[in-house]
């Protein structure tokens, strides 16, 4: 039979009675679309329930499902534990499940469990729908530190097996929208808050699911969101299906999003391969991304590849001539006064992009990303070797390979990868972090033999205090260390 419905609901305890106490009432919108939640899946009477979870066990580079043939939990972490639960896994599935995404070359399955007992991601969905309906077994998943589109592909996999089991299969989605809805509310306000709620609830409203993998990663974090990627892997199992889809309710009330949409399977369609749709246009956005690249850039890339490749580093004199492919030009004396003028829109090397390249010195950073996520992140504060382009070339090399972070990046990633080069000018002691800018101004925090550096403009670091506290970590030191002395430097970052 296959997946028949899929539902993107809410998990806060609050709205279970026994640990409400009557606050629930606030969010009664959520509680009654909650309730129709619970019949529609019990006129359906699934056999199997699968629910992702993003408070089940989860790791940065696999996917948990959680073993076994039985598991409970209860409340008591809320001061309810009377109220409690005990399923029943559907082992198969799970079992069929990891041995899919061992084939697709996804690391998932059900070793590493570290916690068996239910999670309340888990658990409030339970509430709701075994009050109506209690023949099924559960497949209970966390979410990864993997892609988005990885966390569709797993969905996807998820749509296979239960055709392959021939089982009535509902999806149930578990995750909050925006923790950062309101001044008043428990994780404060973010004005990316109400932006990524209206944004999901339209997307999901829609159904239009290629553009959840559109979200990037800096919005996500500041909205404070658990549940996307739960989203996304329910999106997954319903690729290549017709659904009816209906937007029951958003509140926003506690300070905390939450949204339930449900989509009942109707047949086939197949204009929704929305993973499909989605790489075409990223590779697309890459592409224009790619060809749009400075020469800075574009040696940083050169340099990188090249070394991944073929375990080369390159030499300026070898490969200018490919990284500065045409032979542009500075038209008024003023632009070749612009420090930042190192290149034309285009990414053409002018005259003074060449010169910085060949004579000037400078520190120079070279940062990686893939998947919206930072890869690698290498530089020097200030020169260490004869040119910015050699400081480029051998940063590239160490942002890829040697970043203790991260593991060495691998061939098949390289058409995936974003870089920038930050420029570094010099730096100048300042007295007080009033002197700083973070948009404006990196820092380097120096105490002892201890040093730590935070570029500027960073996604994710909005404030003075961050970029301070961020710095002071780097160093290792504590974030309330005193004595520190202060440098401010300014950068030309390229892309």
């Amino acid at each position: 039979m296959g997946i028949i419905a899929g539902f993107m609901v809410p998990h806060p305890p609050l709205i279970v009675p026994d640990v409400g106490r009557g606050g629930e009432e606030a969010v009664r919108e959520t509680i009654d679309a909650y309730e129709k939640v619970a019949d529609e899946i019990a006129r359906l009477q699934p056999e199997t329930i699968v629910i992702s979870s993003p408070h089940s066990v989860m790791y940065a580079d696999y996917f948990h499902i959680s073993p076994g043939a039985h598991a409970s939990g209860d409340f008591g972490n809320f001061r309810a534990p009377q109220v409690s639960f005990d399923v029943d896994y559907d082992e198969r599935f799970a079992m069929q499940w990891a041995n899919h995404a061992a084939v697709a070359e996804i690391d998932a399955g059900v070793l590493g469990e570290r916690d068996p007992s239910l999670d309340h991601g888990t658990m409030v969905p339970l509430y709701f729908i075994t009050k109506k309906y209690t023949d099924f077994k559960l497949v209970r998943i966390g979410l990864s530190g993997f892609s988005l589109a990885t966390h569709y592909r797993m969905g996807q996999l998820a749509s296979t097996v239960a055709d392959e089991l021939d089982r009535r299969v509902v999806y149930v989605a578990s995750g909050d929208l925006s923790h950062k809805l309101k001044d008043d509310g428990p994780y404060g306000f973010h004005p990316k808050g109400p932006e990524y709620d209206e944004r999901i609830m339209d997307v999901m409203g829609r159904g239009d699911f290629d553009e959840l993998m559109d979200f990037d990663e800096a919005l996500c974090q500041h909205a404070a969101e658990c549940g996307h990627r739960s989203f996304v892997m329910m999106a997954g199992a319903l690729d290549g299906k017709a659904v009816d889809i209906e937007k029951l309710v958003h509140q926003d009330v506690t300070g905390v999003g939450y949204g339930i949409c449900t989509y009942h399977v109707t047949g086939k369609d197949e204009s929704r391969h929305f993973l499909k749709k989605w790489a075409e246009r990223d590779e697309e956005r890459r592409q224009a991304l790619r060809s749009s690249e400075d020469v800075f850039v574009r040696l940083a890339r050169l340099s990188l590849e090249s070394y991944i490749k073929e375990g080369k580093t390159i030499s300026w004199d070898e490969v200018k001539d490919e990284v500065i492919p045409g032979n542009g030009s500075i038209s008024t004396a003023d632009d070749a006064c612009d420090p930042h003028k190192y290149s034309t829109d285009d990414g053409t090397a002018t005259p003074l992009s060449i010169d910085q390249l060949e004579k000037g010195q400078a520190g120079a950073f070279v940062s990686i990303h893939k998947d919206g996520k930072l890869r690698g992140c290498i530089g020097t504060i200030s020169a260490v070797r004869d040119s910015v382009a050699e400081e480029i070339i051998e940063n590239a090399i160490s942002a890829s390979t040697k970043d203790p972070r991260f593991d060495p990046i691998e061939v098949d990633e390289l058409p995936y990868l974003e870089i920038s080069v930050d420029v570094l000018g010099a730096a100048e002691s300042i007295k007080s972090p009033k002197e700083l800018d973070v948009k404006k101004y990196g820092v380097i925090v120096t105490k002892g033999m201890r040093r730590g550096l935070l570029l500027p403009n960073l996604d994710g670091v909005d404030t003075v205090e961050e970029q301070l506290s961020i710095a002071k970590q780097k160093a290792g030191l504590t974030t309330d260390e005193k004595g520190c002395k202060l440098q401010r430097f300014e950068v030309v970052r390229h892309h």
